[in-house]
């Protein structure tokens, strides 16, 4: 039986879930990734609450970049989520990277929220 990218990557998610959880001492930047868009939240598991969000789609970001399918927007996404991060107190995280490869616009992403000063 063949499986497909998505059942490959729905597998690798939840492999990872199973070690990777956010406390309140060090959320979980969770990231998901479309073949349009980006998405990342900063997720705090044991109270099942989302602390900060940024994605391609945010107003803030929408009308600067061109295409929001490219590592270029992923890491205005990764700066514009440590920003809002560090607003709210949140320094260190653990990196959820939601079963996609660490590559691409998912490594842009990460590097751009380290940069700008997540740690993890």
């Amino acid at each position: 039986m063949k499986l497909t990218r998505k059942e490959l990557i729905h597998r690798r998610h939840r492999r990872v879930r199973r070690k990777v959880v956010g406390t309140p001492e060090r959320p979980r930047l969770c990231v998901f990734r479309s073949n349009q868009h980006i998405y990342a939240q900063v997720i705090d598991d044991t109270q099942h609450h989302t602390l900060t969000s940024a994605s391609t789609v945010d107003s803030e970001l929408k009308a600067d970049i061109s295409s929001a399918s490219t590592c270029e927007a992923s890491a205005r996404v990764g700066t514009l989520l440590a920003q809002r991060a560090l607003e709210k107190g949140v320094q260190k995280v653990v990196f959820d990277r939601g079963g996609h490869i660490y590559h691409g616009r998912v490594k842009a992403l990460a590097d751009a929220a380290r940069e700008a000063g997540l740690d993890f």
